[in-house]
Parts: structure tokens; C-alpha cells; sequence
């Protein structure tokens, strides 16, 4: 097959503006802070997200596509470091040798030949390591949607790729959860072949306690993108977008979104017992902000709604996303609004994680001005006890997803945003008590960072 042609960066929403790729790998101390960074606050924020190494050729369909590259703001001592690095997968090592795009889009039937690339990589796909960052059991991971994450060191240098010892060698979700109260993290992995779906548990010490578990009731291959977790369940909404690879040979999407089918909801006992299915009106979830338990044996799951899947779908029409709380269990699954926002990336205190949360942060967008495809300007704190919220809006800063930053004696959030004027990158820190009021700190980043996907806050080890 011919090789495709390069992708029109100018003109593409999520390879220019504040999405455009960033190529340059830098290390700075003693970074410009306005304000005073807490004095409590010592620990690194790390986000991932897509950023191609060499201009793209055939199609980008953001968020799937991109390679991955992780940006770090360390925090001691009331001074700020950042640093940035490419996960090299074995694509990227190829691609930077041949200085130019290798592999085409994950919905181009094109694969280098072994004349290119040799035969270990002949006929392969580009990893995607581009989506989160985890670190559990001694090792700081890139995350893939779908595939076993990599490995970084401490200079967010590429070690490998990580399969636990060959017990995970399939991967596992971009968004695994790490229980604070057993240190366990809980992962699942869709796949395209039957089981469909499984899901698995690694220790505190890093070795897997759970292999990769079949999860009955699967019937065909679906995206799922996140899950949560309660003391007793894994919490997994299935909606209908299902893989068909076939349609990709003619021009079409791998992912066929099929609302007739339904939404289900699986409750994953994690004591090993039968999996609880639910079915419900259709919807799309991109991403939870938590689940717990309630006391009558039913389950609370606060997350972000969607019609449907956006840019993965040709589906037209109205799409706004709403906070919502399911309540899973004997009257099946009941929804209810908790905020109408237009919304994502919900975030709460990790170290709350299973049990009940006070406050869901997320970015949106809360001014009429016109701003580019996928851009926001405001940050929210929804209250889902009192039902109030706190907004932080900016004229010219667009925020990405927010963190919960943990102090010695204080809490706080953090968020990297772009000034779409300028184009210069801050880090951002609001006190967790009064977010509204805006930031105490702001840390000018050395670079552009480029808008991007998951983050989290790692205090000391």
C-alpha cells in the first residue's frame, strides 16, 4: 500500500493553536513564580498526553492518535523544575532515526515494510503510551488505552515497555485506580477478541495478585475508556461503541457507535463473586470521577455524560455533557444531574477514592466567547452535597484537566493552562478552600505545553 500523505497541521484543530506538537525536550530550574508557591507543598504533577514526534501522515483523529510525551513540575523548597520527555516506544526510536513520520493514523490500513523499519516492526501498530500517568509499586508508568503501559525513570527517561513480569503481557486501561485504604490498583483491558473484556489487581509491592480475569456477559468488542471503584465493586459502563476493523479498509472508522444497543453497567464484585449486569437509555462516558458504596448494598458512580461519543462518531446533533450521579443497583440504574455544565476530566481528592467525595473539579467552559475546538477558560468545583459550585474563568488562559494537590498541612489544585494569546504555558495552584479566588501561585513554564490529556500529583515517596 502506498504510503499516505502528510496531515494538514495548519488546518487540523487538534494539531494546531494550543494543541500544535511540541518537539522540544527541556530540563529548567528556579522557574519564574508569581505569587508564592505553599510552603507545605513539596511532590511533582506529571500529565501525559498526545504529541506527535514528526508531522503525522494519513489521518489524526484526537484523542486515540500521538504519541505519548510526559511534562513534569516538581515543587520542594518553594522553587519550582520542569522537564519533559517523549515515551520512546520502539516507533518513536524508528521514526527518530529516520527523521519523518513511520507509521500513519490508528485508523489508516498503512504499515511501514520491513524495508523501513526491519522485521521485528514490519506490519506492527504504533504504540500510544499517551493517555495518563500512574505510578504504583515502584514503577511511574505511561499509560495506552488499551495496551501495556511504559516504564519511566527518574529523568522521565524511556525504560520499557511494562508487563509485570509477562503477567499482564495484553496491557491494561489507561485509567487503572489505585485503592488508598488497600494500596491495590485495580485494573480492566478491552480487547478484540473474545473474552472482550477482563480485568485484574496488583499489589501494593507492584506483583499481580489477579491475572487477567474474563468478565461474563461480554458479548463483542466496545471502547471503555475509564472505570471506578468501590470497596466491593469494580464499576464499568459499557456503551455501545463497538469495534469493526473492516470498515477501516474502506475508509470507514474501526468504531461504529450503535445507540439501539443500549448502555449496560457491569458491578465487578472484587472479592471474585458473579458480575451484577444493568442496562439504561444510551449514553457516553468518557470519564468517572468516583463510586461508593451506600449503605443499602447499592452503588453511587459520579461521572461525566455524553450523548454520544463526539469525534469518534459521524453521529451529528447536540452534545452536552452533564455531571450526573447513577445510582446502580436494585431499582437497576437511575441517573440524576448533579451539575449542567458544559464539562470534563472530573476530578476529586484521590486519597477519597472509593469512599464518599465532597467536591468534583473539572474544566469547562463558562463564557459566551467563541473559543477553538476543545479549548476551555474556566475551572469548576461542584459541592454534590450542597449542590453549589465555585468558578475560576479567564479571559485568555485555557486550562487543562485540574489535580488535587496534597500539602503537610493544606490542600490545594493544581492545572496546567495556556494563554491563547501568547501562547505561554503556566502552572497554575488555587487553595483548595477558596479555589474561586484564583490562583496564590503561578509558575511559567519554559515551553508551550501542548493541551493534552491525564495528570496526577505524587508527593514524596
Amino acid at each position: 500500500m502506498q504510503r499516505p500523505a502528510p496531515v494538514d497541521l495548519a488546518h487540523h484543530p487538534h494539531l494546531s493553536g494550543l494543541f500544535a506538537p511540541q518537539r522540544e525536550e527541556v530540563d529548567v530550574r528556579e522557574l519564574e513564580v508569581h505569587g508564592e508557591l505553599p510552603a507545605d507543598l513539596h511532590g511533582s504533577y506529571l500529565r501525559n498526553g498526545p504529541n506527535p514526534r514528526f508531522d503525522p501522515i494519513g489521518h489524526y483523529v484526537y484523542p486515540i492518535d500521538g504519541d505519548g510525551m510526559v511534562h513534569r513540575v516538581q515543587i520542594a523548597g518553594g522553587t519550582a523544575r520542569y522537564t519533559n520527555r517523549f515515551v520512546r516506544t520502539p516507533q518513536v526510536v524508528a521514526e527518530e532515526k529516520a527523521g519523518r513520520a513511520l507509521w500513519a493514523g490508528i485508523t489508516d490500513p498503512y504499515f511501514p515494510p520491513e524495508e523501513e523499519v526491519g522485521p521485528d516492526l514490519a506490519n506492527t501498530m504504533r504504540e500510544l503510551p499517551d493517555i495518563n500517568i500512574v505510578r504504583h509499586g515502584g514503577r511511574l508508568m505511561a499509560m495506552a488505552e488499551a495496551a501495556p503501559p511504559y516504564t519511566l525513570g527518574s529523568d522521565l527517561e524511556t525504560l520499557g515497555r511494562e508487563t509485570f513480569d509477562g503477567t499482564l503481557p495484553v496491557g491494561l486501561t489507561a485509567h487503572p485506580k489505585i485503592d488508598p485504604h488497600t494500596g491495590e490498583m485495580v485494573a480492566f483491558c478491552y480487547m478484540l477478541d473474545p473474552p472482550y473484556l477482563t480485568w485484574s489487581v496488583v499489589a501494593p509491592d507492584g506483583t499481580v495478585t489477579r491475572a487477567p480475569t474474563p468478565i461474563d456477559g461480554m458479548d463483542r468488542p466496545l471502547m471503555i475508556h475509564d472505570m471506578a471503584l468501590t470497596p466491593t465493586y469494580v464499576v464499568l459502563v459499557l456503551a455501545p461503541l463497538v469495534f469493526d476493523l473492516s470498515q477501516i479498509f474502506s475508509g470507514g472508522s474501526p468504531l461504529d457507535w450503535k445507540p439501539d444497543l443500549g448502555t449496560r453497567v457491569a458491578l465487578v464484585p472484587r472479592d471474585g463473586g458473579a458480575v451484577r449486569w444493568f442496562s439504561t437509555d444510551t449514553f457516553w462516558m468518557w470519564h468517572t470521577a468516583n463510586a461508593f458504596d451506600l449503605p443499602d448494598g447499592d452503588v453511587a458512580l459520579d461521572y461525566v455524560e455524553w450523548a454520544y461519543p463526539g469525534a469518534l462518531t459521524e453521529k451529528a446533533g447536540p452534545n452536552r455533557s452533564v455531571l450526573r450521579r447513577a445510582v446502580i443497583g436494585r431499582d437497576g440504574v437511575t441517573r440524576t444531574t448533579l451539575h449542567e455544565r458544559d464539562i470534563e476530566f472530573p476530578r476529586i481528592d484521590d486519597r477519597s477514592m472509593t469512599l464518599g467525595h465532597s467536591v468534583v473539579a473539572t474544566i469547562g467552559r463558562s463564557r459566551s466567547q467563541k473559543l477553538p475546538a476543545g479549548a476551555a477558560d474556566s475551572l469548576f468545583w461542584f459541592d454534590v452535597a450542597s449542590g453549589t459550585e465555585a468558578v475560576w474563568a479567564h479571559e485568555t488562559l485555557s486550562p487543562g484537566e485540574p489535580a488535587y494537590l496534597s500539602g503537610d498541612s493544606g490542600g490545594y489544585w493544581g492545572a496546567i493552562a495556556t494563554d491563547r494569546e501568547d501562547m505561554s504555558s503556566w502552572f497554575l495552584i488555587f487553595p483548595a478552600s477558596d479555589p474561586a479566588s484564583g490562583p496564590i501561585a503561578r509558575v511559567r513554564l519554559p515551553i508551550r505545553v501542548p493541551a493534552g490529556l491525564h495528570g496526577a500529583w505524587l508527593p514524596p515517596d
